[in-house]
């Protein structure tokens, strides 16, 4: 599966993806509504049940449905709604408990058991406070919400989401997967990820290199988030990025102490 090809689909023996009709700028191909089930075992767990689509919803229980499959939880990365929308609809609809993003609170290092299977949560603030991902430890697979992606870099969602949090949560994720904990990536959005150490030391430069670019930016005359924005990232984005990189921005300059004038002290 590549990045150009992801359409969901079966990734491991535990896990298949439902890929939701939202594509765009910000979600790649779509958003990834990941469901979890033991084999052998009736019960699954459905993370990221995805945007408010009744097709989409009725996709995801015909999914979850096979074999005679029945949804048990309803397990939430974060709250955006391009991953919660259904969150709703899908609890009304099977009465499996929601967790996460609002709804029951998620613990760092709790073990979720759904008929047989063990999903471990993880808390991976950073691209928003509330951000977790769950991890299966019978595959070393890590299901990331958007803290990383299948392609590209994910937003941070300032002030709700900071720079100084994302880097703690990757060194997080590095050290599990050194210690083999981690071996693979299931992302909220785009292609699984096959090389996760290399992905996530990426990540973490790309990080440094654009606090680096963003003082460059002050230092050399910007005076303003917009100025900034032009200056490390070029003039000629789209709205949707360029919105989605003032907020980064925002979150960069926090990060380094640095405050423009008309930004919030």
């Amino acid at each position: 599966m590549t990045a150009t090809t992801w359409t969901g689909g079966r990734l491991s023996a535990r896990g298949s993806c439902v890929l939701a009709p939202n594509p765009g700028v910000m979600t790649l191909e779509g958003t990834n509504t990941w469901l979890l089930r033991e084999p052998g075992s009736t019960e699954v767990a459905v993370v990221d049940p995805g945007p408010d689509d009744a097709g989409h919803l009725e996709r995801v229980l015909t999914a979850a449905g096979a074999d005679g499959g029945r949804v048990a939880v309803v397990l939430l990365t974060h709250h955006h709604r391009d991953h919660t929308g259904a969150a709703g609809a899908l609890a009304a609809r099977t009465g499996a408990p929601v967790h996460g993003a609002g709804h029951r609170p998620l613990a760092d290092g709790e073990t979720l058991e759904v008929g047989g299977l063990a999903v471990q949560v993880l808390a991976t603030p950073g691209h928003t406070a509330d951000s977790v991902s769950f991890l299966l430890p019978s595959e070393g697979l890590l299901l990331t919400g958007d803290t990383v992606l299948g392609r590209g870099t994910t937003v941070l969602a300032w002030p709700d989401g900071t720079v100084g949090d994302y880097l703690r949560t990757v060194d997080t994720l590095l050290a599990a997967v050194r210690d083999g904990r981690v071996t693979r990536l299931a992302p909220g959005h785009g292609p699984p990820v096959e090389d996760p150490a290399g992905v996530l030391t990426a990540l973490r430069q790309h990080r440094v290199e654009r606090l680096q670019e963003v003082r460059a930016a002050v230092q050399g005359g910007a005076d303003d988030v917009d100025e900034v924005v032009t200056a490390v990232y070029g003039p000629h984005l789209g709205a949707d990025r360029r919105r989605a990189a003032a907020l980064s921005v925002r979150a960069q300059l926090d990060h380094l102490g640095i405050v423009l004038e008309g930004e919030p002290a």
